[in-house]
């Protein structure tokens, strides 16, 4: 456990509304961390053992809301919640509403007005882990809102573990955070995907090439702090590689998926992004620029903040 566990002075009485896979995950880090817990899902018998280790199981949504004063959501998404608490069931004064789900940063925003409507304290969270690590210092969680509301809750949610964080005001920039890293997990998933579907198609064995396609992963590490670098600065050194390097490259590649039939979306964007910028005269520079056009009209953003 990462943190010990709270006296009945400290103790503070959680509900978790959805018991699928991560709520369970979050109801046993409550548990384990000494916390009263009261647990509500939709579709019945899904507690499992949490009320034979002392969580009580509410019959509906205004009696969990009553059990709690931290009332975690750990739903579908965004319109899950809202379809469960709107209109608010029972009294929350006193009570503080935490979203763990998933959804898109804007309706983060939208729920935190609502809250906001119904003098509901809001705060909105992102979990960047699978649940093995819920409870444990490799779990990493983000959360977003009013910095006063974060404190209430501090105490509370470092049950949950590892290097959760206060990112700022805006209740959708817990959530921008993990849709920007689903971003590149997925785009990388993908390409993972589709470069073993080109060396079938050459006649590669999924065993050759996986030694040399591990060796990526560690490409990206040292690219990511040295990409943010240059993109606060606005200043794109290509000593290394170049957007027109990257701009031949993906034509090769273009054309041996075409010729294999493969699907060449990912490949078609990335070709344009790079050739918007040659076009545009900034071949010579290193390919963090590449973050500057990926607007679907093309358009070059500026200095990123």
């Amino acid at each position: 456990m990462t943190t010990s566990t709270p006296t009945s002075a400290t103790a503070t009485p959680v509900s978790l509304l959805g018991l699928g896979p991560m709520g369970r995950a979050l109801a046993t880090a409550f548990l384990d961390a000494g916390h009263p817990l009261t647990v509500w899902n939709r579709t019945p018998g899904r507690t499992g053992t949490l009320s034979r280790r002392g969580a009580a199981v509410a019959d509906g949504v205004e009696e969990a809301v009553r059990g709690g004063r931290v009332i975690v959501a750990c739903l579908r998404d965004y319109a899950a919640v809202r379809a469960v608490l709107d209109p608010p069931p029972g009294d929350w004064t006193g009570r503080v509403l935490v979203n763990l789900g998933s959804g898109e940063p804007a309706q983060a925003r939208s729920l935190a007005r609502w809250a906001d409507g119904h003098g509901i304290r809001y705060l909105d969270g992102a979990i960047l882990s699978p649940t093995p690590a819920i409870g444990t210092p490799s779990a990493a969680v983000l959360y977003s809102g009013k910095a006063e509301v974060y404190e209430v809750v501090r105490n509370v949610v470092a049950a949950i573990g590892g290097t959760g964080g206060y990112v700022g005001a805006d209740p959708g920039r817990a959530v921008a955070h993990e849709v920007a890293l689903l971003d590149l997990f997925a785009t990388s998933v993908n390409g993972l995907a589709h470069a073993f579907a080109l060396a079938g198609a050459e006649g590669i064995a999924p065993g050759e090439l996986a030694p040399y396609a591990a060796g990526i992963g560690g490409l990206l590490t040292e690219m990511a702090p040295r990409w943010a670098e240059q993109l606060a600065a606005g200043r794109f050194p290509g000593e290394r590689s170049t957007v027109a390097s990257a701009a031949t490259a993906l034509s090769h590649l273009v054309g041996t998926a075409a010729g294999h039939g493969l699907d060449l979306g990912a490949l078609a964007s990335a070709k344009r992004a790079a050739d918007r910028l040659v076009t545009a005269g900034h071949g010579d520079d290193g390919l963090a620029r590449l973050a500057t056009v990926q607007h679907a009209d093309g358009a070059e953003q500026g200095r990123q903040a």
